[in-house]
């Protein structure tokens, strides 16, 4: 599993933009952000290249953020990839709670499903490519 920041930000003008500049200022590289909003606040999910260090570059701007353990897998390229893979999690009677997609320019789509530990060992059994911290992270 991966570490995804999850960031409470108030439903404000120039929050969005205060959270990257944290980010950037740390040296942090974001490779998701998904970004999801209620009347009052929105909640920012991100994955990254250091999740401990961006964790503490924004509580030291101001937000509030914690970790979240994460499952991200490479998404075949083929029309009904992303249906292969929900189905491969269906069938192993894995729940999934929210997930989004990031791209890389390398390997294509990823998701990164909220969902419990046990979908590794089906999704890597059924032959999909679930990424580990040392694909994501700084050395």
């Amino acid at each position: 599993m991966i570490d995804q920041l999850t960031v409470f930000l108030e439903n404000t003008k120039g929050r969005l933009t205060a959270m990257c500049r944290a980010l950037g200022q740390a040296d942090v590289q974001m490779h998701a952000l998904a970004l999801a909003d209620t009347t009052d606040y929105g909640v920012a999910r991100i994955i990254c290249d250091d999740p401990r260090g961006a964790a503490q570059a924004l509580a030291d701007a101001g937000f509030a953020a914690n970790i979240t353990k994460v499952v991200a897998v490479e998404v075949p390229h083929v029309p009904g990839g992303l249906a292969d893979v929900l189905e491969c999690l269906e069938k192993a009677n894995v729940n999934v709670e929210y997930c989004y997609c990031f791209v890389d320019a390398e390997k294509g789509a990823t998701v990164a499903f909220k969902v419990d530990e046990s979908a590794i060992e089906y999704l890597e059994q059924a032959g999909f490519t679930v990424l580990h911290p040392k694909d994501l992270y700084k050395a």
